[in-house]
């Protein structure tokens, strides 16, 4: 393999190598003040998954934002790990890795808080909902779309979104909930504030089984906001914020109509969750999804992977910002799974770009530098790699090492004091 003086080559391989890509400074423990030696128990998560965002994807992300020496906010962080990502088979969903986030089980994919034999499993945000703390999720996705839904919701077929909605505002009460979705929230013929059948996607439409859930979720008391300045109004209080008739972005093909112009920045909602959960004095856990990270790289579009990539790092560091000042809080970012078998080369004519899936995507500038990359692909789906997850913040100590997902949820238990109960 050839190099020049514009071009360089990465090779992203498995298992601790990935890890160590990641880590851009030492894992030094963060020095303990006196409060809080006195509070060993973490009173707030903020727990980031990156859809489908493998090394690979972190490292392209990476490059292209900050460059060779950078480092992003989610590696900006001193404590890291790897996640191994499997279901009850090798290769899993959405649905599967984040029941296991959240409940500790591995299942089938397509679970909602289900275990392998379709029995109920209780949610982390259920148990810290019992501990009087505060919940939200957010997303980019819909709001009652898998990686959400498994946090608050249990159904055995991860496409009853309605039914996710209903049980989010009546059964786990999640006190916010920001992202997209609305067609679920709305009966067939019910047009929501989003126009059915929009030119950028004519198969979007109202389609939900369960009523006006937005006219329920008023009657419960939540605030209802559709926009950014309804939001920006919004000062206290739970929240049901529905900004899109399904993904708050377009997933398609580079050049063919792909699109990530959210109604309201990921970043946005993040913070809007934080400073209104954050006036529960016994603390809150919210979840923040990035699912333009998945849908772009199953259209093996990496530029459009990267942009989502580098929204969700902006999310982190408003996350960040807030565990500096509050430093009994835990920020984690992992993914639940590898999406497309992302890798990146060299920009190198004489490479065999081939064509479909194994087209090579770019060149993309390495940022304050002269060189490119140029990303290759696999597949269009999931694969079985391990993801890294990096930690900071109180209690982040017991998130390294090599692990299966479903230990994520025993670990944040025991980060928050929480005991499962049988």
């Amino acid at each position: 393999m050839k190099f020049s003086n514009k071009n360089i080559v990465m090779t992203v391989v498995a298992g601790a190598a990935a890890a160590a890509l990641l880590v851009t400074s030492p894992i030094i423990p963060q020095p303990a003040s006196q409060a809080d030696a006195a509070s060993p128990q973490t009173k707030n998560v903020i727990l980031f998954v990156g859809d489908g965002m493998g090394t690979a994807q972190r490292n392209a992300i990476r490059l292209a934002t900050v460059g060779l020496k950078g480092s992003l906010a989610m590696d900006s962080m001193p404590y890291t790990g790897l996640l191994h990502t499997s279901s009850t088979v090798p290769v899993t969903d959405s649905a599967a890795s984040a029941t296991a986030y959240a409940s500790g089980v591995k299942t089938y994919n397509g679970a909602i808080g289900m275990d392998a034999n379709r029995s109920k499993v209780k949610t982390i945000m259920e148990y810290a909902k019992e501990a009087g703390k505060s919940t939200g999720i957010v997303t980019t996705s819909q709001v009652t779309d898998a990686t959400g839904a498994a946090f608050g919701a249990h159904v055995e077929d991860r496409s009853k979104q309605s039914e996710i909605a209903l049980q989010l505002i009546t059964q786990s009460k999640v006190d916010v909930i920001l992202g997209g979705g609305e067609d679920f929230w709305y009966p067939a013929g019910e047009t929501g504030m989003f126009q059915d059948e929009p030119s950028e996607d004519p198969s979007e439409k109202s389609k939900g089984t369960q009523g006006n859930l937005v006219n329920k979720a008023k009657q419960l008391g939540y605030n209802y906001v559709s926009s950014k300045t309804g939001l920006q109004n919004v000062k206290k209080g739970k929240i049901l914020g529905l900004f899109a008739n399904e993904e708050m972005f377009q997933q398609k093909p580079e050049g063919e109509g792909d699109l990530y112009h959210p109604v309201v920045s990921l970043a946005e909602m993040t913070k809007t969750a934080i400073d209104t959960l954050s006036a529960n004095k016994k603390g809150f856990f919210l979840m923040v999804e990035e699912e333009g990270t998945d849908e772009f790289a199953h259209q093996n579009n990496a530029k459009m992977t990267i942009k989502a990539g580098q929204e969700l790092d902006k999310s982190v560091q408003v996350a960040k910002d807030f565990a500096k000042k509050h430093p009994e809080t835990l920020v984690l970012v992992l993914a639940d799974h590898e999406t497309g078998g992302f890798s990146i080369e060299e920009v190198n004519a004489e490479d065999e770009s081939g064509d479909g899936i194994s087209k090579e995507d770019g060149p993309f500038a390495i940022a304050n530098s002269t060189f490119n990359f140029v990303v290759d692909w696999t597949t269009s789906g999931h694969t079985a790699v391990d993801i890294p997850i990096t930690a900071m913040g109180r209690n982040a100590d017991l998130f390294t090492g090599f692990y299966e997902n479903t230990e994520v949820f025993s670990k944040l238990m025991q980060a928050m004091g929480l005991k499962v109960k049988k």
